[in-house]
């Protein structure tokens, strides 16, 4: 197949395009980036997704889109960053799909990234793809991503939104942040520890991608793990896993004077599972924890 990647530069990304060109596809990469740099035979076209369409020759003739690009979450938030945010996903969706609107011969398939904090947070309730969205800024964010993304169904593409939760990988992601206190013995739970994290292994939120390419799935699927688990069981097993203790918690307090408003996603509570993938026959290489995490801290 011929697929279009955006945000390819990206953590998820940067393995997706690893998986895909194994898989002996035609990979061409949509960045702002013009020196990215790419592995033999992948085609880069030059794209700002907040400043308009995407050139016509890097989606003409593509069997299939992923688009991932967006502004970095993991921030301190101020009003131009939360702009940047919003705009790098609603408005880029948007140029994206108007893009679409003019080819010739269409892709079949659009995967549109998007993320739990479509959800807001809701405590212990249980979430699925059929869950209302909740309030705050992501929610609204990616409210309006999804909006955007929902107009290539009229063009005849068959369109998957990806809610993707806490990706863990090595190298990358929320791990790399959370490993040096935890090796160092002062890590913990953060704020109270209730809070439920929906995580994914890195390999899983790729297969979840590469299934909707290939499968009849549509609109909205959960990349999440089917094992949530709240912030002290993830802290605790993330400890033993690295025979460290966990004892040196963190308060919401100290986290909104680090981080401020982005605290609020570090501190929700989002108990989300994947029924959508789950019902489409993917099948999770790492559906619990402490396996996942094994497998990474071995790498």
């Amino acid at each position: 197949m011929t697929i279009a990647i955006t945000g390819a530069s990206g953590f998820i990304g940067r393995r997706l395009m690893k998986a895909l060109a194994a898989g002996n596809h035609n990979i061409r990469v949509l960045s702002r980036h013009a020196g990215t740099n790419l592995p033999p035979g992948v085609q880069l076209h030059v794209w700002d997704a907040m400043k308009g369409q995407p050139p016509s020759e890097s989606l003409e003739g593509a069997d299939a889109v992923v688009h991932l690009a967006g502004e970095p979450i993991a921030q301190r938030w101020n009003d131009e960053v939360k702009q940047k945010i919003r705009a790098s996903r609603a408005t880029g969706t948007r140029h994206l799909v108007q893009a679409l609107s003019t080819l010739r011969q269409r892709p079949a398939v659009l995967v549109c990234g998007s993320a739990i904090g479509y959800y807001g947070s809701r405590g212990d309730e249980v979430l699925t793809e059929s869950s209302a969205p909740g309030s705050g800024f992501m929610a609204d964010v990616c409210v309006a991503w999804e909006k955007e993304a929902d107009l290539a169904e009229s063009l005849g593409i068959r369109l998957v939104k990806i809610r993707t939760g806490v990706v863990l990988g090595a190298n990358g992601g929320a791990l790399a942040k959370m490993l040096p206190p935890f090796k160092a013995g002062m890590g913990g739970k953060m704020g109270h520890g209730d809070q439920w994290m929906s995580w994914v292994h890195l390999d899983d939120i790729v297969g979840v991608i590469q299934h909707a390419i290939d499968n009849p799935v549509r609109g909205p699927v959960n990349g999440t793990a089917p094992s949530p688990a709240t912030n002290a069981d993830f802290t605790k097993a993330l400890a033993h896993s690295l025979g460290r203790p966990a004892v040196v918690s963190m308060p919401a307090f100290s986290l909104k004077l680090m981080f401020g408003e982005m605290s609020d996603v570090i501190l929700a509570s989002q108990r989300v599972l994947p029924k959508a993938a789950e019902a489409a026959g993917y099948a999770f290489r790492y559906p619990s924890l402490e396996p996942a995490l094994a497998n990474i801290l071995a790498s």
